[in-house]
């Protein structure tokens, strides 16, 4: 009897140390990062983001408690463009080489998409422009997918044991983009490469319109993100910040002026009264707006110009939208609502 107690020692030594797997420390700058990580990563990956849904990241102050975080992270990503200029501060502050730019635990977001917005010359007198081209992809859904490309290429170079589940929540999400962007029906009938094809042309809607199957007319068919964006597509909008120039040309949106006369540059009195007579005169009926920039103000703004103000967070956050769907989900519902309403 005397042997028992050291019996169960054993095998619960034993049992422990079986399946004892210590989860891949991911770090992410913007919350939309994090929530793309923990689809695709699922169980084996524990995932923080520095910034919050709510705030600028162009803003965030390196705090030494974000380096702390970093100091352990097997994995850092980042968007890779000039978004972040205060990365590279948490980075060299963490002492953690394996994070840094071209290590193993990096990861560029941004890497391998096409950049819109890419200046000719770059002059400060242009306001905050980013010199690589516009780095707000993630508000493209077809740009996710490579996001969530690039966030595996990096999990898989950390942790190679996991690279089959990460492989296989990489094809999970990349469905569930498809399917949400176009609807299950239209996916299955004509396959997702041909619809981002068309997608990214600027011609799906062209094409579903003018094309049938089995008697009825392709757009019939369309769901999903597009399905819901047709009441407002190619409308006419303003615009508070340069957020939102993947999501507007993918939603086929006409933005006419921007809050910002110049990128970062905070409207001035007789600019603000100029664009107001620019949406008079367009019978503009909408504002976008990132949460961040204040309510109070941007809806002042819209009362004045006689149109409605949308404005929603750029990330996901503990209030909701929790995850990137439900983020999507938020912009495309409250656009349709402002111009049905």
């Amino acid at each position: 009897m005397r042997r028992l107690p050291i019996l169960f020692f054993l095998f619960a030594l034993g049992g422990a140390g079986a399946d004892v797997r210590e989860p891949v420390r991911v770090v992410t700058t913007l919350p939309v990062y994090a929530s793309i990580a923990e689809l695709v990563g699922g169980d084996r990956i524990e995932v923080r983001s520095i910034s919050r849904g709510d705030e600028d990241a162009h803003f965030v102050k390196p705090k030494p408690s974000f380096a702390l975080m970093l100091r352990d992270a097997d994995l850092f990503v980042t968007t890779g463009l000039d978004l972040e200029l205060w990365a590279p501060v948490l980075i060299d502050k963490s002492g953690n080489r394996r994070i840094r730019e071209g290590q193993p635990g990096y990861v560029s977001a941004s890497r391998g998409l096409q950049l819109l917005d890419v200046p000719e010359t770059v002059d400060r007198s242009g306001g905050d422009v980013h010199i690589y081209g516009n780095p707000h992809v993630f508000t493209s859904p077809l740009m996710v997918k490579s996001i969530a490309a690039n966030i595996v290429a990096g999990l898989s170079r950390v942790d190679p044991q996991g690279a089959a589940e990460y492989d296989a929540g990489l094809a999970h999400f990349e469905q569930r983009v498809d399917e949400e962007l176009y609807g299950a029906e239209l996916v299955q009938l004509l396959g997702a490469e041909t619809l981002d094809s068309l997608a990214r042309q600027g011609k799906l809607i062209s094409f579903l319109e003018s094309e049938e199957y089995q008697g009825q007319k392709l757009i019939e068919k369309l769901g999903g993100w597009m399905g819901r964006s047709l009441g407002f597509r190619a409308k006419k909008i303003v615009a508070y910040h340069k957020n939102w120039i993947y999501l507007t040309e993918l939603f086929e949106l006409e933005v006419i002026g921007y809050i910002e006369p110049k990128p970062g540059i905070p409207p001035s009195a007789r600019h603000v009264h100029e664009l107001i007579g620019q949406i008079e005169r367009d019978a503009v009926r909408v504002l976008l707006a990132a949460s961040y920039f204040g309510v109070s103000r941007i809806e002042t703004i819209a009362e004045r110009a006689g149109c409605r103000a949308v404005i929603v967070p750029l990330g996901p956050n503990k209030s909701g939208p929790r995850n990137y769907f439900e983020l999507v989900d938020l912009w495309i519902d409250s656009l349709a609502r402002a111009f049905a309403g």
